[in-house]
């Protein structure tokens, strides 16, 4: 009852490839339940192809059945002027930049990832969030997301799992 993997597990995958590289015009895709077929009702991997409006082309591998923990996650730019590879398991870390003209970046140390006992989840950003709304909420704050924003991420989820129906696959 929860929407998928991508909605749950990579959502703010998608969204910082919609903010990175724009808007996504069409979508191939297949997913399918390996590993939770008796615990889960929805795709626990899937690949997606991705043409955007600009031109560009990519491709989305997604899976939560890493064995025992979280292994990582990457995202990839391969430009006209430049390559780079953002990693680590929380996408903190700038594991390759080759980029015409341009000194390598150095990221900020980030904050540690969430306990959850015995599982480390994502980053503990979260507080950033609700700080955001107390502030919008009793003082007049600005807000830190546009709605818009969101609703593109979702609709790009929307054509990645459409194209996974299309396969047969979803």
């Amino acid at each position: 009852m929860d929407g998928g993997t991508l909605y749950t597990q990579f959502s703010h995958f998608i969204d910082l490839i919609y903010w990175l590289v724009g808007d996504v015009r069409e979508a191939l895709a297949f997913t399918d339940n390996f590993c939770h077929k008796n615990s889960i009702e929805f795709e626990d991997a899937g690949v997606a192809i991705l043409r955007f409006y600009n031109g560009a082309i990519g491709s989305v591998n997604f899976t939560i059945n890493s064995f025992g923990r979280n292994m990582e996650g990457s995202l990839t730019l391969f430009c006209e002027k430049g390559t780079v590879k953002i990693g680590g398991q929380y996408l903190n870390e700038i594991e390759y930049q080759q980029v015409k003209d341009l000194p390598p970046a150095q990221l900020k140390s980030g904050r540690p990832a969430n306990e959850y006992g015995e599982y480390q989840g994502s980053m503990s950003n979260h507080e950033d969030v609700y700080v955001n709304v107390h502030s919008v909420l009793t003082s007049g704050g600005s807000i830190g997301t546009v709605g818009f924003e969101g609703l593109k991420t979702v609709e790009i989820i929307d054509k990645i799992y459409g194209a996974a129906r299309l396969a047969g696959r979803a």
